[in-house]
């Protein structure tokens, strides 16, 4: 029973190290065809478009209740400790350090990540990739290239947006629920309010957005299984994009903090 349990731990760690392996392998491919991204700029275009605008109207949505949620809670926090013009402050740099990025990272994983394990993987049962491969095009510089890129470039867009956003809506809540004025709001923003601040929550976009569409490209290039592969193939990208998310999230701060 114990010899069986280690060679099972062998074999998951023997299997890990090897993903990891693949998924490196697959970044430095990506790397070398950077040097033809504006030869394909017309699939770097459309996957900014499905990747940055068709993702608006949901980041918006998420950006507005996390703002107003993020209003009461630092209201409840200060009660009794601090005076409630700070709120600007405390709601403001919680968004742009930490809740825009990571949540919108993780709302781009959901929709981003996972559709592209899907397009890939069904690509990869039809041997839509290996027709490409026959042809002489390489599908890491036709389908993975353009999705890592755009998903790098397009992920701090997003997060500004959403930052914005946020903002709005904690001072739509302070304004109305919480009788804090518009003077009082933005001048706690203003008063510590740090570019640092704003920069940090960028650099966080494009680790954020490579790692969901290396992922994505990584899982989809690997699917087997068929129909089922597929869906297996769509929940896994999902889940390991939001999980190393927030591991890199903590890294970053224990590094750049």
């Amino acid at each position: 029973m114990l010899k069986n349990r280690i060679e099972k731990l062998g074999k998951k760690t023997m299997n890990f190290f090897e993903e990891v392996g693949q998924i490196s392998q697959l970044f430095f491919s990506i790397l070398k065809y950077s040097t033809q991204l504006w030869k394909n700029k017309k699939l770097l275009f459309f996957q900014m478009e499905h990747i940055g605008v068709n993702s608006l109207p949901l980041v918006i949505i998420i950006a507005v209740f996390t703002g107003a949620v993020s209003a009461w809670q630092a209201a409840y926090q200060l009660k009794g400790i601090a005076p409630i013009s700070f709120l600007g402050t405390a709601t403001s740099r919680a968004i742009i350090t930490e809740l825009g990025p990571v949540l919108t990272a993780i709302i781009i994983a959901g929709r981003i990540g996972a559709s592209i394990a899907a397009e890939l993987g069904s690509m990869k049962v039809t041997e839509q990739i290996d027709a490409l491969e026959t042809m002489g095009i390489s599908p890491i510089r036709y389908l993975a290239m353009p999705r890592f890129f755009a998903s790098v470039f397009m992920m701090p867009v997003l997060i500004i947006f959403a930052n914005v956003i946020a903002v709005a809506g904690a001072f739509v809540i302070s304004n109305y629920f919480l009788d804090v004025s518009y003077t009082v709001f933005f001048d706690s923003v203003k008063r510590f309010f740090l570019v640092s601040d704003f920069m940090f929550g960028l650099v966080k976009g494009v680790f954020f957005g490579g790692i969901t569409a290396l992922l994505g490209c990584h899982i989809g290039f690997r699917t087997t299984g068929g129909a089922e592969g597929v869906g297996l193939s769509t929940i896994r990208s999902f889940v390991l994009s939001a999980a190393l998310i927030l591991i890199v999230d903590y890294i970053l701060w224990t590094l750049l903090f």
